[in-house]
């Protein structure tokens, strides 16, 4: 779609060929970028893939516009009102009208992976009408069914539609246009038959409540040579442990300890690519471990091998929070 750069000029063109423009979007936290089909006017196809912390959006548009974006992995945060906030995980759809697209969007785990539809409603519905044939697909319709207002509507863990992005993943490069032609129409005809349940939203947290977790965060990254219980922080922030808890995992997807031992072992890894003289043992308490046994046996259950093993392979890179290791 035309509008995209000139309303977002923080993003820079990289490319641009045979109807796909490749974009450029850095800040001090990483970079991302997007690829974009124009399938036909007024129907895009984006691939979004973003490793920062953060992005700052200069969107703002007067089109009719109806997107759909797809969460392949990481998480985004988005607000659900004036000062609350919710998460898109990985296998969450979310249905936007981009009315509310400008913005400071946070990136809790410092990577985005996903593909999103675009549609212009005053340019599509002859060519949709090709597509669909007898099927009388409306698209205003299915906005109306998604977002009555301005506001997104997230369905999470969407069932069935996986399938559809993933394999927009995986598609040859010569049937590319054909192909999105076809998965375009798969899946407006999803969401047109969609049944929207009670049970499709998730709990929301008030600003509050998300920026203590993300402090709570940043204190248990520096402080990780300690094992500090939950208690603890609960008392420290003077939040309910309860809500702690329940926040964090909805901000980062996981439990405090859950998240606390994958990142130690990132960080215990990158100690043992980085650092060849130190021993296990050291390397044990740099990440808050006082028995190099309890340590070896957490790498191998993370990593699916022993620290020794690991560092004689030479470390394998792959970390599950790239952010906090490099």
């Amino acid at each position: 779609m035309a509008f995209l750069q000139d309303s977002q000029p923080d993003l820079c063109l990289l490319a641009k060929s045979g109807g796909c423009s490749v974009y450029q979007l850095r800040n001090e936290s990483g970079e991302g970028t997007m690829t974009v089909y124009e399938v036909f006017p007024g129907a895009t196809i984006l691939y979004n893939d973003f490793h920062m912390a953060y992005c700052d959006s200069s969107f703002e548009t007067r089109q009719d516009l109806l997107c759909i974006d797809y969460c392949r992995e990481g998480r985004m945060e988005y607000a659900v009102g004036n000062d609350a906030f919710s998460y898109v995980e990985a296998g969450d759809l979310k249905v936007d009208r981009r009315l509310k697209h400008k913005g400071y969007f946070s990136l809790p785990l410092s990577h985005y992976h996903g593909i999103s539809m675009c549609f212009d409603l005053s340019m599509i519905p002859m060519e949709l009408a090709r597509l669909a044939g007898d099927y009388p697909l409306d698209l205003a319709a299915i906005q109306r069914k998604f977002c009555p207002d301005a506001r997104p509507r997230v369905i999470h863990g969407a069932p069935s539609v996986d399938h559809i992005f993933q394999e927009l993943c995986t598609v040859p490069e010569r049937i590319k246009m054909p192909y999105f032609r076809v998965k375009i129409l798969e899946l407006l005809l999803y969401l047109d038959a969609l049944e929207l349940g009670s049970g499709t939203e998730k709990p929301y947290f008030y600003r509050s409540q998300v920026e203590t977790v993300k402090a709570i965060r940043s204190y248990l990254v520096e402080h990780l040579d300690q094992h500090i219980t939950l208690e603890a922080l609960s008392r420290q922030y003077q939040i309910p442990l309860t809500t702690m808890k329940a926040c964090f995992k909805s901000v980062y997807g996981s439990p405090v300890n859950t998240y606390m031992r994958a990142l130690r072992m990132d960080r215990a890894a990158l100690l043992l690519r980085k650092e060849p003289e130190a021993s296990v043992t050291e390397i044990a308490g740099a990440v808050g471990y006082d028995s190099s046994s309890k340590f070896a046996a957490a790498f191998r259950a993370v990593k699916g091998q022993t620290p020794l093993e690991y560092r004689r392979g030479g470390g394998n890179p792959v970390l599950s929070f790239p952010d906090e290791t490099e």
